[in-house]
């Protein structure tokens, strides 16, 4: 793709990639309409009365909007009938946006605390899974996660819920919510590592360096959710780099949680020249105002056409979809970016795996958690 590209030339580029998605959360997800919905099915009275008004009302303002929209969402999420809802339409928007796959963070723990039993969480979300896998040919994995400013109680409660019936499916672990110190969760984690489960927790959008090295060192991280504030440690940058750990960043959530202040500003570029292996992804998209093309144009803006590539690819090789899958979608992608004359390098991951998890697999998950 040459200096010359139009902007259609671009965005016809970045829909035609094949692309993965290794950091999204199902809850953040949800749009006005199906929350719409969920509000009528549950006789939700405390929304706004019509869907025009509801999807003013989901417009990001700030913060302690999204907080109040996102809780409002959840509240809705009830039943088994519920949660395969979300996860369908959520699966059929990425399929939509040509995401072949997608490693989903669900945050168990604020259905758990409102009385919802995990397998009727997990029984929902898998029915999606399937049904979306057959329909579009996506292929979903699934990250329960837990707050981690809720205490230990609430990440023992989610590893206990995890282990007893997580499906096959659920292929990591996570911690998420208001960074807080993560050496109360050293066991939790170790548990889930035990069991199989990758250890994918967030650390370093807001809470500095300190966060991400208590990540790697107390609970083993594999990969690093957002992990931006890496970057105000050059020894921690190093280190992401010898030891190969993906950081999956999110642009978008970035500028409206203000963790950066103009997207202008954004470490990514700086990320992927320091030799990181960066992901992209969109976080909570609906909540945001974004979805993962819009955030590949923006990185096409920040990194160029180059660097949108490196980015597809660390985001292929970090994955937990298994090798013969990632070989072909690289070959894929190799495809789209000869058609359109991009200049690509290969990706800041190599073939090898992280240690201690299994690959995702083809078509049905087989790993047992029990």
């Amino acid at each position: 793709m040459n200096s010359h590209a139009t902007a259609h030339d671009i965005e016809s580029f970045v829909r035609e990639l094949p692309k993965v998605e290794l950091h999204v959360h199902l809850e953040g997800s949800m749009p006005a309409e199906t929350l719409f919905e969920l509000a009528a099915r549950h006789e939700v009275t405390e929304l706004p009365d019509t869907l025009e008004k509801l999807r003013e009302w989901y417009v990001f303002t700030d913060f302690p909007h999204f907080v109040e929209v996102y809780l409002a969402s959840v509240r809705t999420l009830r039943e088994e009938a519920d949660f395969s809802l979300l996860a369908s339409v959520v699966a059929e928007r990425l399929a939509a946006q040509n995401v072949r796959y997608a490693e989903v963070h669900v945050s168990l723990y604020t259905h758990l605390m409102r009385g919802v039993p995990a397998k009727v969480v997990f029984d929902g979300i898998e029915q999606a899974r399937i049904r979306a896998e057959r329909e579009h040919g996506i292929r979903l994995r699934w990250i329960p996660d837990f707050p981690s400013d809720f205490g230990l109680e609430a990440a023992e409660a989610t590893v206990e819920a995890v282990l007893r019936d997580g499906p096959p499916s659920v292929v990591g672990f996570g911690v998420g919510g208001v960074e807080s110190p993560m050496e109360p969760y050293t066991e939790v984690f170790a548990r889930a590592r035990a069991a199989g489960l990758a250890s994918l927790p967030h650390a370093g959008e807001h809470g500095g360096p300190v966060r991400v090295r208590e990540a790697l060192d107390l609970l083993r991280a594999e990969r690093i959710g957002h992990g931006i504030d890496s970057m105000r440690d050059p020894e921690l940058v190093a280190r992401l780099v010898d030891e190969r750990i993906p950081v999956d960043v999110s642009p978008t959530s970035n500028l409206r949680t203000r963790a950066v202040e103009r997207i202008e500003d954004h470490p990514l570029p700086a990320m992927l020249d320091a030799g990181l292996a960066v992901t992209l992804n969109s976080d909570d998209p609906t909540m945001f105002g974004s979805d993962l093309t819009g955030e590949y144009l923006i990185a096409h803006d920040l990194v160029g056409a180059e660097g949108l590539v490196r980015l597809l690819r660390n985001g292929v090789e970090a994955s937990y979809l298994g090798a013969a899958h990632r070989h072909a979608l690289q070959a894929e992608i190799d495809g789209v970016v000869e058609r359109h004359g991009v200049p690509s390098r290969t990706s800041a991951m190599t073939a090898e795996r992280p240690s201690g998890v299994t690959d995702a697999l083809t078509s049905e998950p087989s790993r047992s958690l029990r």
